[in-house]
């Protein structure tokens, strides 16, 4: 067999008995023990020699691995024969990740469902109702109502720079509904198709009203879900007709379940075309030619909202001589200001119980840390043992380290754990309106365990440092 390479003069050949196993004689570039360059060493591969270096990496892997079994051994059998001191750190770790995570998720849980809530309505929804004229600013002693009519709306359409879009709804309780299956009595709105631009409106079947609807006139009916439940129980009814006060009116769509559990003011309702509300079903009183119930609307941009209000306010006060300015004069809703609000309310309930969450963090962090640097002060002895058995202060404080380390995290997930159970049964239970069930969060998930474990592990690893540092004669002297 040749030399694969044999670039300085005087190497060395492959001996006899190397060509007769097959062994291969490879020349490489390396460094010597001494940290000198040694070009092109020989090392022989294959043979009796491979088969050897096989063994020795596989009894290397082997011992590797006994070592970390007998570590963990080790540690579960320290952890044994402390099992009142080991239950006792690990029952305030749980306890401590526990609550945290119990009092973020509810308010978490209520800040989701108030924003459902919200949403259920629509995206920035705006509303100016009717209200009463004081005759002296600031005073309502002496003030007299005034009605919105059809005219107001389509100025705020028209005149309004910062109104994106905006709805008149006409609306009556007293109508009797009828079907062939059963009756009812609830709300039906008069509205234009975009209502449902406006408005959050889904649809279960069939379809919204249209332009051709309100153009032609159509009677034509759009049925909520308890509407429907209660007029066509169980059948369908998109091509059906109803009566309203005796008039007839085809059902062109439905609207799946709004809301939560019984809140069902928003289901027990019907949409029919403007035109023909304000044709058969206007409403009752003197003076009402033309009056509308409210108008809805929304401004161009979520933060233009102030300026949309001031725009209303403004052609509601002149087309009712009104003073602008004067607050009391106008009634209407905004709910990108309310959510603002409760914005502003979940953010301090939310510092609350961080707050909170975070005392029972650090009282559980100062129990963790108690019995840690107890536990391992009073082994200071097997400290002294195991250097005198020739035990480096890298192995111990590594030891120490996983012992902490696996106290701390298995603790924190079992906390995590009974956490999610616990929220996970509450999810069963139905709530008040605005209240989901609570919510793990994650990052509060990471933070409580991270600074709990980070608390047990420091505890651990400063009295074992410095037994570890003592001389083993110093440290088995310990009591």
């Amino acid at each position: 067999m040749s030399l694969l390479s044999e670039r300085a003069a005087g190497r060395s050949k492959p001996s006899a008995s190397s060509a007769r196993h097959g062994h291969k004689l490879v020349a490489t570039d390396r460094l010597a023990n001494d940290g000198t360059r040694a070009d092109a060493i020989p090392y022989y591969t294959g043979g009796h020699e491979d088969q050897a270096c096989i063994r020795v990496r596989a009894a290397l892997n082997l011992s590797i691995m006994g070592t970390v079994v007998d570590i963990f051994a080790q540690i579960f059998r320290n952890l044994w024969a402390h099992k009142l001191r080991s239950f006792l750190t690990m029952f305030g770790i749980a306890w401590g990740v526990g609550s945290l995570l119990l009092l973020v998720g509810v308010g978490e849980g209520f800040r989701s469902g108030n924003k459902r809530e919200l949403a259920e309505f629509g995206r920035n929804i705006m509303f100016i109702f009717p209200g009463r004229a004081p005759a002296v600013k600031g005073s309502m002693n002496s003030a007299h109502p005034y009605l919105l009519t059809y005219q107001d709306y389509v100025d705020i359409r028209k005149q309004a720079p910062h109104v994106g879009n905006a709805c008149p709804v006409l609306s009556r309780t007293d109508l009797h509904e009828v079907s062939e299956f059963a009756s009812a009595g609830v709300e039906i709105l008069g509205v234009e198709p975009q209502l449902n631009e406006i408005s959050y409106l889904p649809l279960k079947e069939g379809r919204w009203l249209n332009e051709m609807d309100e153009e032609q006139g159509r009677n034509v009916i759009v049925l909520g879900n308890e509407l429907l439940k209660t007029l066509f129980p169980g059948r369908p009814a998109v091509g059906a007709f109803v009566l309203l006060n005796g008039l007839r009116f085809e059902v062109i769509g439905s609207m799946p379940h709004l809301g939560r559990g019984d809140n069902t003011w928003l289901n027990m309702r019907g949409y029919i075309p403007f035109p023909v509300m304000a044709t058969y079903f206007p409403l009752k009183g003197e003076n009402h030619q033309n009056s509308i119930s409210f108008v809805e609307y929304q401004p161009r941009m979520t933060a233009e909202h102030q300026l949309a209000q001031d725009d209303v306010h403004k052609i509601i006060a002149r087309n009712h001589v009104l003073d602008a300015s004067d607050e009391n004069a106008f009634d209407g809703w905004d709910s990108i200001q309310e959510s603002k609000m409760v914005g502003t309310i979940f953010d301090v309930m939310n510092m609350f119980l961080g707050a909170v969450g975070m005392v029972t963090l650090a009282l559980g962090a100062i129990g963790v840390i108690n019995i840690m640097l107890v536990a391992v002060s009073e082994r200071t002895h097997e400290i002294g043992l195991r250097k005198a058995l020739g035990a480096t202060n890298r192995s111990i404080l590594f030891h120490f380290f996983l012992e902490g380390l696996l106290l701390t995290v298995s603790s924190g997930l079992i906390g995590m754990g009974l956490a999610t159970a616990l929220m996970a049964m509450l999810g069963t239970v139905r709530g008040p309106g605005g209240f989901d069930p609570p919510k793990l969060v994650p990052m509060s998930a990471m933070l409580a365990i991270g600074s709990l474990t980070l608390a047990g592990v420091v505890a651990g690893l400063y009295p074992a440092r410095k037994a570890a540092m003592l001389q083993p004669v110093e440290a088995l002297r310990q009591e």
